[in-house]
Parts: structure tokens; C-alpha cells; sequence
């Protein structure tokens, strides 16, 4: 062989070794190209929403009990630390609701006395009696509420004047009679109600006690009517939400919609807790398993469909989403892994033009924003405020180039021009390096390796610039927020943002939420099990300006 042919076999020998290399590098590297002509879906300005519950101090799971002091009838609504982290968001939606609503009495008119709390007792729905909601206690939440901005949605007893027929099955039209004193002091008390909800976990196949969709949209029809006689003079105009049930029976919630007709159920609710009970160990592979987190979208496109095709002057929430059922997981759900889980659920319902997403719980349970004794925050707490702060209402597509590992959501600026992004970094051992790009001016060719967003579909064009058609000169900046769990440990509860503990300060106030500043034509580096959340306030997306 000449010298020439032993170049050229050494030259092939060496190009197919660096292959595995070459490939590596291209695992590691993301491309997400935005479509910003347009937005896919809107969510509402109130979307990230926080839950009390009523679940008392007996409330227990897997032999713990973590609810203590954080029910609507014990919460202590006077602790500064409470009140500051709702004040943080100016507008946080609060849901007042959960499993034992539909056994609350209104301590009003003729049920004003005895105003007994919940008791333990055998064959109660949930192991409890019924309760009550005296006015005072009444007149002290909606204090909270008036004085931190809060934005309030109530949960009503729709098991009123019904009984029980065989297990689980309940028969009967609803007595509105308790629900309308209620309403009726909290309009005389100029109580702003931005929203009713008719019923918890009815719907469907039910968890204790179900009822059928012909009559829960004849009581919903009724509702509507005792609303529109009880706010007729008042500028107030409260929607009608409803059932508050896991989307378990498609037909039963189309069925809703039609039997109760246009305009009387404003939003239809389902609640989330797909990552089974809290004591499953599977919870960490399944937060950190992408394939598992996306079979949750198949959720969020029936509910979808279903009011597009049954109800389309209603909109889907959720009412209720604690990731783990039972109380949450007492290893997982305070910790920094569950944001992973949370923030991809935010991104993931919105893209469905869900409107509002309310987290079980504010405070209470394993799964609280805030810690049940001290009213500290978690990490999800921090990771509801950066998303309130940061992701406006529009919902814009894209597609990724890159690891199934690398989740990414894009939305309008919350507060200003240009987009923000929140990366999710599902890998343990790989960090990615994210490229942004604007889809205008683009033409790539088929086969580009693009993972394409499937809830969505557009034609791809090849980027000449990350901002669009005006190139950058490298001076433009954009903000990074970093977040990693303290010491590297992705169970713990404390997060990082750009390697800061986010701490309470020592006025206990939230702490300043800071971004650190990059060029924006370099990448992105998302760590390993880190999230990140990026705004580019000069990209070039028309739908948000």
C-alpha cells in the first residue's frame, strides 16, 4: 500500500473513532426554535392558584398526621409569614376547598347554631362528621384575603339535601337553601367572591360519593339562578366552576356540559395527583422519567376536546393538584425534586389552554408551598412565584432538537416584551447546552432531528438569528434563574437560585428573586437535575407585543 493509501485508511480509521465523540457532544446540545407569530393558548392572569383545605388535625396517612394547625377552621390566619407569601404574588388565586366541602354547613340562618367542627366517626364520608363554617371565621379569612390581594375561590357543599342510596351513590336534587344564606351574608358583607365551585370528587366514578351527570347539571342550572337573583344589583359577577373530580369518564363530563347549556358553567375543573399514593417509592423515578410525565398530557387534550365539543363557552382548570395522593409524600413533596414535577405541570396544562392551576396546598399536608409549623416557604413556593412572575398568559409553540431529558416551556413576558422559557433538566448526569432560536427566516430541511412538540404543529424554517431578523451584536442580555437543590441534593428543602439559598430574610420578608445576566447569542448551560427559567426581553415574537 503507498503512502497515500495509508493516509486515506488512517484518516477513515480516525473519523469513525471520534464518531461516538461527535455524538456525545450532539446529545448534549439543544435546540429549541419558537414560533413567537402566534400564541397557541392563553392562560389565565390568576393561573398559578394555591388551595386551604378543611382536613383536620386527625387527618393521617401511613401512620403520620400532617395537617395539624392548617385547615380553614384552625389555620392561623394572623402569622406575618403567611400573609407575606401570599402578598408576594399581588394576585394569588386562593381555592378554598377540598374532600370534606361537601359535608360543611354554613353556620347562617337557621343552621347558625350549633356550629360544631369535624369529629371522627365511623361510616363518615372520608372517617368524619359534618362540619361547620361559622360567619366569624368566615369574616377573619376574608380579612386575609382582603389584606394580601388574594383572589378567592370557594368551594360549596353539593351533597346538600341528597342521601345516599347504595355505597358511593347519592340520589336527589340539591337544597341550595344553606348555600344561599351563605352567599347572601357574603354579598351583605361586601365579600368580593370571584368564583363558586359546585362540589369536590363527585363526578365521574367519584372517590366517597358520586352523582350522576343528569342531575349534578340540573343543580348546576339552579346555581346559576340563585347567583344571578342573589348578585343582581351587585357589579360583582362570579363564575360557576365545576365538578372538581378526576377526568376519569369522559361522557359523564360531556354530558355535563350539555345538560346544564351554554353559559352556566363558566370553568370545569378536574384535579391532578398522578403520581399515585404518597407512600409509592416509584415517586422519584416517575418525577425524573419524561416519557412518565408526558402521559399526563392525554388528560389535558380530552378535557380539552371535551368542552371544545360539548361546552365552548367554558374553560378547563385544575382545582386541585397535589402530585401524590393521601396527603402528598412525606420524602418528596417539600423537597427541591418535586418542582421538577410541579413546573412541568404548569407548562404542560397551559399548553391545553388551561386557565387556572390550583396547588394542593398552600399550607397543609407533606405537599404544602409553606412548611406546616414554621410557615416557611418550600421550594415549590419559589417555584410558583418565578413562574407567576415570569410567564405571561400566552402560550407560544416550538420545537426541540435534542435529549427527551431537556423539558422546555415558552410563554410571553409576564411583565415586558419578549419571552421567557423554563427549562427543566431531568437528567442526573447530563447537563445541556440550549441554543434559542426565533422560527423567522427559517427553512431546515426534513430530517433535522427536530423533536417536534406534537400538541402542536407548524412548518420549521431554518434560524438566521436567535432574535429574529435583526442580528444581534453580541450586547443584548438576558436574564438566567438558576435553580438547584442545596448541596447538590435534589431532596432537599432548600433550593438555590444562581447557587443563593433562597431564604427568608431577617425581617422575614420573601427574598429579592434576582436573575444573573448572560450575552444572549451564547447557550444556555442547564446542570444536571437543575431547572432554569430564561427571559429574552428583545426576542422578536409579535404575539406579545
Amino acid at each position: 500500500m503507498d503512502n497515500e493509501g495509508m493516509v486515506f485508511k488512517l484518516v477513515l480509521v480516525l473519523f469513525f473513532c471520534s464518531l461516538p465523540s461527535i455524538s456525545s457532544q450532539d446529545n448534549n446540545a439543544v435546540t429549541i426554535i419558537v414560533k413567537g407569530s402566534s400564541t397557541e393558548a392563553d392562560t389565565d392572569d390568576t393561573f398559578v392558584c394555591a388551595t386551604i383545605d378543611w382536613w383536620p388535625p386527625e387527618k393521617c396517612n401511613y401512620k403520620q398526621c400532617p395537617w395539624g394547625n392548617a385547615s380553614v377552621l384552625n389555620l392561623d390566619l394572623n402569622n406575618p409569614r403567611l400573609s407575606k407569601a401570599i402578598q408576594a404574588f399581588s394576585r394569588l388565586r386562593i381555592r378554598v376547598g377540598g374532600s370534606l366541602q361537601d359535608q360543611v354547613l354554613y353556620g347562617v340562618g337557621s343552621l347558625e347554631s350549633p356550629c360544631d367542627p369535624f369529629n371522627q366517626i365511623s361510616g363518615g364520608l372520608f372517617g368524619f362528621s359534618k362540619g361547620c363554617l361559622g360567619m366569624r371565621r368566615w369574616d377573619e379569612l376574608n380579612l386575609l384575603f382582603k389584606n394580601t390581594g388574594a383572589i378567592v375561590t370557594f368551594g360549596l357543599n353539593a351533597l346538600y339535601g341528597r342521601h345516599g342510596v347504595r355505597k358511593g351513590v347519592w340520589k336527589g336534587a340539591w337544597n341550595s337553601s344553606n348555600a344561599r344564606d351563605f352567599m347572601a351574608y357574603t354579598i351583605s358583607k361586601g365579600y368580593p367572591i370571584d368564583s363558586w365551585e359546585f362540589g369536590n370528587e363527585l363526578s365521574g366514578r367519584g372517590v366517597v360519593a358520586k352523582v350522576d351527570a343528569l342531575q349534578y347539571g340540573k343543580d348546576l342550572v339552579q346555581l346559576k339562578s340563585v347567583l344571578d337573583a342573589l348578585y343582581d344589583t351587585s357589579h360583582i359577577k362570579p363564575l360557576i366552576v365545576a365538578p372538581g373530580g378526576f377526568f376519569d369518564d369522559q361522557q359523564w363530563y360531556a354530558q355535563l356540559l350539555e345538560v346544564s347549556g351554554v353559559g352556566v358553567l363558566n370553568a370545569m375543573s378536574h384535579h391532578v395527583y398522578n403520581l399515585g399514593p404518597g407512600n409509592d417509592p416509584r415517586i422519584i423515578s416517575k418525577i425524573t422519567n419524561p416519557e412518565y410525565l408526558s402521559r399526563f398530557a392525554d388528560t389535558f387534550r380530552n378535557v380539552q376536546l371535551t368542552i371544545q365539543r360539548h361546552g365552548p363557552w367554558s374553560s378547563a382548570w385544575v382545582g386541585e393538584a397535589g402530585g401524590a395522593y393521601n396527603s402528598g409524600s412525606s420524602i418528596v413533596s417539600s423537597t427541591f425534586l418535586n418542582s421538577f414535577w410541579y413546573l412541568d405541570q404548569l407548562g404542560m396544562a397551559s399548553k391545553y389552554n388551561t386557565k387556572v392551576y390550583c396547588r394542593q396546598s398552600l399550607i397543609g399536608g407533606n405537599y404544602g408551598l409553606l412548611d406546616l409549623e414554621t410557615f416557611m416557604p418550600n421550594p415549590d413556593y419559589y417555584s410558583a412565584l418565578l413562574w407567576h412572575r415570569l410567564m405571561g398568559k400566552g402560550v407560544l409553540s416550538m420545537d426541540i432538537r435534542g435529549s427527551p431529558f431537556l423539558r422546555a416551556y415558552t410563554h410571553c413576558n409576564k411583565q415586558k416584551s419578549g419571552i421567557s422559557i423554563v427549562l427543566i433538566n431531568l437528567s442526573k448526569s447530563t447537563g445541556f447546552s440550549v441554543t434559542v432560536r426565533n422560527d423567522l427566516n427559517v427553512d431546515l430541511a426534513d430530517g433535522s432531528g427536530l423533536r417536534r412538540d406534537k400538541s402542536f404543529s407548524h412548518g420549521l424554517k431554518q434560524t438566521v438569528s436567535w432574535i429574529g431578523k435583526k442580528s444581534s451584536d453580541g450586547s443584548e442580555r438576558r436574564e438566567e434563574y438558576h435553580l438547584t437543590g442545596k448541596g447538590g441534593d435534589h431532596l432537599s428543602r432548600t433550593m438555590l437560585l444562581n447557587g443563593t439559598p433562597l431564604q427568608l430574610t431577617q425581617s422575614g420578608e420573601i427574598p429579592e428573586l434576582t436573575p444573573v445576566f448572560a450575552a444572549v447569542n451564547s447557550p444556555v448551560n442547564v446542570a444536571p437535575l437543575s431547572i432554569a427559567f430564561i427571559v429574552l426581553p428583545k426576542f422578536e415574537a409579535r404575539a406579545c407585543a
